[in-house]
């Protein structure tokens, strides 16, 4: 049975906060996520091919959110929204099969659930900001980082 691209998401982001604090271990890491949601070990390989795809692109990613963050340092930024904010922007600029709405309402949803309704507020201003900014040109954001 196929999981749900909710649950992938889910599992995406338990990676992805994992690395904060077990970098480098990616069987720790998958392990620790294999547990809390009570997912198949293909599910976590999936989803930990993403995650090093989002990890390639991470300056870029936190670039952009540190510019769209105006009111918060990225550092003071929870790691937890961090993280979820890092996927939302990777789904904005690298996902194109994925539509923006869905992007910003699943971080949002992602947000509820991990962190609070205050963190939904502000994820949702600053993927809003990123989404209207770059226009969704997957094009443009790919042809820029090359030639960074």
């Amino acid at each position: 049975m196929a999981l749900s691209q909710q649950k992938i998401r889910e599992i995406l982001l338990l990676l992805l906060y994992s690395y904060d604090f077990v970098q480098g271990d990616d069987e720790d890491a998958m392990a620790l996520v294999m547990k809390e949601l009570a997912v198949p070990k293909k599910y976590v390989l999936q989803a930990q091919e993403v995650r090093r795809e989002i990890e390639a692109k991470l300056p870029l990613i936190d670039e952009k959110i540190t510019r769209a963050a105006t009111a918060y340092e990225f550092n003071r930024i929870p790691r937890i929204e961090q993280n979820i904010l890092r996927l939302g922007v990777f789904e904005l600029l690298y996902s194109p099969h994925i539509p923006g709405k869905v992007a910003l309402a699943e971080a949002v949803r992602l947000t509820r659930k991990f962190a609070s309704p205050e963190g939904a507020t502000f994820v949702n201003a600053v993927l809003d900001a990123i989404y209207h900014s770059e226009g969704r040109d997957v094009a443009g954001a790919l042809q820029q980082e090359q030639t960074s």
